[in-house]
């Protein structure tokens, strides 16, 4: 079959790309910025990109007008906290406008369980997109999922971040709402089987694990999972604003989009039905199963996505080629080079910077610097990496962002994304046998001068030895 794959460079279109590839379909993948789509040079060679953006379609690639199916996973809960509901809508009525123009048999959505009467703005926005889809002409499938546990994804990694930094907690009250915890695994299963399934065109379907628990729950789970134990007490004063901080600073969620996700955790996500696991004969994995499988893919280093790498995990717009061309006038710059290195050895130092590997010198003053990020709203350090060894166009690095990853260049390039009185970017090129290092910053008025000038003399230190390091790093 002819697939056409939305979201293809998201959490669940990543995971869901391979899968179509190995059951034989032919797929189409519509992505704003094909340097994005994080995938090797073979999954590269059996598809087709198509660019599109749903929230401007005025300049796009055609949509091929005999595909056979298409999912819809475009969801766009941004970092700022008010404009993703007319984003989504906006994404949705373009989507259709689009995909009525083809052939296609049947459009698969994936959005949230919404049986609660009172739902958060993210919920609601998913509602509303439902509705926009069911309006439309061709025959639509929607699978209403709970919170979803898998390597990568954000509800996993926000339980892990807890559990793991804080034995003791106070939570508030919304930890004993009650949740439908589904493994990754699961989700995908279920993507897969309704494509193109006579009874499950025209109708929406409740997904869930076999466990319905609550927050606390899922949390003292998680740590007897991993060997340990958690104390856990609740008090009614910790309200939304102050479990978003709370969120913010021990997890690795920016502040705006933490107000969205305690909204959510104070609706009940519990799936009314279990009629689609009965037509595609699916055994869902329970919440152990799932934090098991998470460990697995981690331990052997293969997470496939992660949401840390969606640009909701950051503050940069959505266009980074407006960012690619690093500014020459009005800047400030600290350069260094380095000659007499051995390129491939550099170069696949430069590929592992960042995450657990760190920044090749003074690492402490990098985790001083995202723990300041980190206290004025920032990303700070607490992303990290998702790959030990692969960087992708496009991808989180600590309090960076990956414009360019080019190992025939042999360039990177990184834009930061922590707060900052002006815009910085950091590149690495190398040229024959030397490394050439460039921190580039274009101050916001005096304050972005003053704050350049202030820490010029720990640039000479780090920047310095972070370039000998990474060059002499075997």
């Amino acid at each position: 079959m002819k697939i056409l794959l939305t979201g293809a460079n998201g959490y669940i279109g990543m995971r869901l790309l391979p899968q179509l590839l190995d059951a034989g379909h032919e797929v189409i993948c519509a992505v704003r910025d094909p340097k994005r789509l994080s995938v090797t040079q073979d999954v590269m060679s059996k598809i087709k990109i198509i660019t599109i953006d749903f929230s401007d379609i005025k300049k796009t690639d055609p949509i091929p007008t005999d595909i056979d199916a298409a999912y819809y996973l475009l969801h766009s809960m941004s970092s700022s906290q008010g404009d993703f509901e007319e984003l989504e809508d906006k994404c949705a009525v373009n989507f259709c406008s689009l995909i009525e123009k083809t052939k296609v048999k049947q459009v698969i959505y994936l959005s949230g369980i919404v049986n609660d009467q009172n739902l958060s703005k993210h919920l609601r926005s998913r509602k509303n997109v439902e509705q926009l889809l069911e309006n439309a002409s061709f025959n639509l499938t929607v699978l209403r999922a709970g919170i979803i546990v898998g390597s990568g994804s954000a509800s996993f990694e926000i339980i892990r971040d807890l559990c793991e930094k804080l034995p003791f907690m106070i939570t508030p009250k919304w930890v004993k709402t009650k949740s439908q915890p589904l493994a990754i695994r699961t989700v995908m299963e279920f993507l897969m089987g309704v494509l193109l399934h006579p009874k499950c065109l025209n109708d929406a379907f409740d997904i869930g694990g076999p466990n319905v628990l609550t927050y606390k729950e899922m949390l003292h789970l998680y740590a007897r999972t991993r060997g340990f134990k958690n104390w856990i007490w609740i008090i009614p004063i910790m309200t939304p604003r102050l479990s978003s901080y709370w969120l913010h600073f021990v997890t690795s969620t920016s502040y705006p989009l933490a107000v969205q996700l305690v909204n959510s955790m104070k609706m009940e996500v519990v799936a009314k039905d279990t009629r689609l696991q009965t037509i595609l004969n699916i055994k869902p994995y329970t919440y152990v199963e799932a934090i098991e499988m998470a460990f697995n893919k981690i331990e052997q280093n293969s997470v496939i996505s992660s949401w840390k790498d969606s640009m909701v995990s950051g503050r940069l717009p959505k266009d980074l080629q407006k960012y690619i061309q690093v500014p020459k006038f009005g800047v400030l710059k600290d350069a260094q080079k380095i000659n007499s290195i051995n390129p491939e050895l550099t170069l696949n130092s430069l590929w592992k910077i960042g995450g657990d590997q760190g920044w090749y010198y003074a690492n402490w003053l990098w985790k001083l610097r995202g723990y300041q990020d980190q206290l004025i709203g920032g990303v700070g350090l607490r992303r990290g990496r998702t790959h030990p060894d692969k960087i992708f166009t496009g991808d989180s690095l600590d309090f960076w962002r990956v414009l360019l990853a080019d190992k025939k260049e042999q360039r990177l390039l990184l834009y930061a994304e922590m707060k900052l009185p002006g815009e910085a970017w950091l590149e690495f090129k190398i040229e024959g046998d030397t490394l050439y290092q460039t921190a580039t910053f274009r101050p916001r008025g005096v304050w972005g001068r003053l704050y350049w000038y202030t820490l010029v003399p720990f640039h000479y230190f780090i920047f310095k030895g972070m370039i000998i390091n990474i060059a002499h790093k075997r």
